[in-house]
């Protein structure tokens, strides 16, 4: 950019400034979205219930589907398949 320009859009800086943040806060909301690290561990920790018994199998099979539908999910985004 030139100084001219600069000087004329000065005024629109903290729009910029509030883009920017945004554009970041919105990064780190998708990066911890689409981390498939807490959605294993949810597995790990849903399997460890069905062992000790303190959930019966439908309702490990009920969760467990929705944990390996978000695992898809992510799959298919890190892949470019979700916007």
């Amino acid at each position: 950019m030139g100084l001219l320009t600069q000087l004329v859009t000065l005024p629109l800086a903290p729009v910029r400034g509030v883009a920017w943040v945004m554009d970041r806060v919105l990064e780190a909301a998708e990066d911890e979205y689409y981390d498939p690290e807490p959605i294993r561990l949810q597995l790990a920790q849903l399997e460890r219930q069905l062992v000790a018994g303190e959930i019966d199998e439908e309702t490990f099979d009920q969760i467990e589907d929705q944990l390996l539908d978000r695992l898809e999910e992510i799959r298919l985004h890190e892949q470019g398949g979700l916007p």
